[in-house]
């Protein structure tokens, strides 16, 4: 085999590069690239100023605008109430307090925006269930309101409902913190005290003419909270300042005493209404005032006006012979009679003018004692008709007659107080036994207790320790004395009002039975009063009592409103641990 012959390398040849002439080398063109690099730089140079502008225009020239807006979204400010000040009678016997509640509110956007909405219907009837509220009303009512933040569902819900309404955990539904009046009392002192509203605002009696000084005022927590609802920082607080405690005359035991007194005879009688006033002879005060029918002030179905009309001040009435003691004073006062004047009543009869004068029964020969114990029209219209007109007219404004009380509660009336040129014989004679003029129960009660001081005007208050109260003498103290003397007669054996009588005190006291006026004369309705003032030897209350229209054929005040009044005086002198005086008569 023949060797192979290895065929010789190829040597390669490397090209030497050409060599260029400097003179030939071409620069590259740099004007777009450095035209493009400014273009960019100055759009952010300009973009930057914008910028900077912007921040100085919103720092420097208009930032509040912008704070407000945020604050919008994220300040809120929570209301801090303040409790309602105590309502006290005058042994420091709560009678109006407040206690905490709370109000259920929806957020109708929340709900729509962060929560289920009101996919979850079960829990929602629940809710609406333990609100008393209509099931479908409650979801159509959230669903017509989906941009709203704030609606009520419910205010003033008990601790209970509130619990009950938080383990539902709904989204959207929050509490407030609100009070709510409470008035243990209830029906019996609901005319004087009153009631609120809603808002805790006052409606009626001291609740309403006080309500400033008991509202006191509310203070409030400014916070900052982030889009979940959380408080992130606290702003300012202003500290709440609570309502002023009120401490009123009356004593919470005479009330519920004369309540029910006069409640009974309501009752008993089938009497339109009936109204108690007992006042303090010696400071003015006034100790009990109640009305029949009455409201519960915690129950917002019995809010009707004839229920919560405070007819002791509202109500004006003819008082018949209830005034005949104040004639008799003008008479004393005027000099036109004395201890030992004498008035013949005839045979029961006196034509005055072209109308006459009439008494229930014959009474002959009086004198003022007897005119009073007996209620003869015929002797009182004698004296008036004998004393100038002013002095009688004079006598009746300076008691109280045809003016309001100065006790500051809302909706008491003047009643009414003639004013004439020219009066008539027959006139003058029926204004001497009550008819021509109307007052106000609180008014004759006033009247009374300004006999019992002996002549004293006292102006009348219903928050104890009330201040610039002073009094003026309007008679004689020693007619005065004299008058109630003569009262005395009037509830012993042979008088009118024996039925007022309290057994071991000296009770002064008189009847009244007036006919009520309407349109074109008298209607067959009727009203009985008693009103008087105890013990005679020191007297310390004065007491009115008046029956409204009672049904049947008894209709006199000593058979209607006598009984009522001798109930109530004897708790009151009682529970006030007055002393007998019944020896020393």
């Amino acid at each position: 085999m023949k060797p192979t012959k290895k065929k010789p390398a190829k040597t390669i040849k490397k090209r030497t590069p050409k060599k260029v002439e400097p003179s030939k080398v071409v620069p590259a063109d740099t004007s777009i690239i450095n035209w493009r690099y400014q273009t960019v730089l100055g759009f952010i140079l300009l973009l930057l100023g914008a910028l900077l502008a912007r921040v100085a225009y919103i720092q420097v020239i208009e930032p509040d605008t912008l704070i407000e807006r945020g604050d919008m979204r994220s300040v809120r400010v929570k209301a801090m109430p303040s409790a309602r000040g105590i309502i006290s009678d005058r042994n420091g016997e709560q009678i109006a307090v407040s206690v905490p509640v709370e109000a259920v509110y929806a957020d109708p956007r929340n709900i729509f925006t962060k929560g289920d909405a009101l996919t979850d219907v079960a829990r929602w009837h629940a809710l609406a269930d333990v609100l008393q509220l209509d099931r479908d009303a409650l979801i159509e009512r959230i669903e017509n309101n989906k941009n709203r933040r704030f609606i009520y569902l419910q205010r003033q819900v008990s601790p209970a409902m509130a619990k009950y309404i938080k383990e539902l955990k709904l989204k959207g539904i929050g509490l407030r913190d609100e009070s709510r009046r409470y008035y243990p009392t209830g029906e019996i002192s609901a005319h004087v005290v009153g009631v609120t509203g809603i808002d805790s605002h006052g409606l009626e009696g001291v609740e309403r003419s006080y309500d400033e000084y008991l509202s006191g005022q509310a203070g409030s927590r400014k916070v900052r909270k982030d889009r979940d609802g959380r408080v992130v920082e606290n702003i300012s607080m202003t500290e709440s300042k609570q309502g002023n405690p009120l401490q009123l005359t009356i004593d919470q035991r005479l009330q519920a005493i004369a309540y029910r007194a006069i409640k009974q005879a309501v009752a008993d009688h089938r009497a339109t209404s009936g109204s108690v006033v007992l006042l303090d002879v010696k400071t003015g005060g006034i100790l009990a005032m109640v009305n029949s029918p009455s409201y519960n002030p915690n129950t917002r179905d019995q809010l009707q006006s004839f229920r919560m009309r405070n007819r002791a001040i509202t109500d004006s009435l003819e008082p018949g012979s209830s005034v005949k003691p104040f004639v008799v004073l003008a008479a004393l006062d005027n000099g036109t009679a004395d201890l030992n004047t004498v008035i013949d009543t005839g045979n029961g009869v006196m034509r005055v003018g072209g109308s006459r004068v009439r008494d229930t029964s014959k009474v002959g020969k009086a004198d003022l004692k007897t005119i009073l114990k007996k209620s003869s029209n015929i002797g009182v219209a004698t004296l008036a008709l004998d004393m100038p007109l002013d002095s009688l007219l004079g006598m009746y404004q300076s008691i109280g007659f045809g003016s309001t009380s100065g006790i500051n509660l809302v909706g008491e009336t003047t009643g009414l107080f003639p004013n004439r040129r020219r009066w008539s014989q027959f006139e003058i004679a029926t204004l001497a036994f009550g008819y021509g003029l109307s007052v106000t129960p609180l008014q004759l009660a006033h009247a009374y207790a300004t006999l019992g001081s002996y002549g004293s005007f006292k102006p009348l208050h219903i928050i104890k320790d009330a201040k610039n109260l002073d009094a003026k003498q309007v008679a004689d103290p020693e007619h005065a004395r004299e008058v109630l003397e003569m009262l005395e007669a009037v509830t012993l054996k042979g008088g009118t009002a024996t039925r007022a009588a309290v057994p071991g005190y000296r009770v002064g006291a008189k009847t009244g039975t007036s006919r009520k006026a309407k349109a074109g004369g008298y209607s067959d309705e009727y009203v009985t009063i008693t009103a008087g003032v105890a013990p005679i030897s020191n007297p310390r209350v004065a007491l009115v009592v008046v029956v409204n229209e009672p049904q049947g054929d008894d209709y006199y005040g000593g058979s209607v409103a006598a009984p009522v009044f001798s109930e109530v005086l004897k708790g009151a002198l009682q529970i006030l641990n007055v002393p007998p005086d019944a020896n020393k008569s």
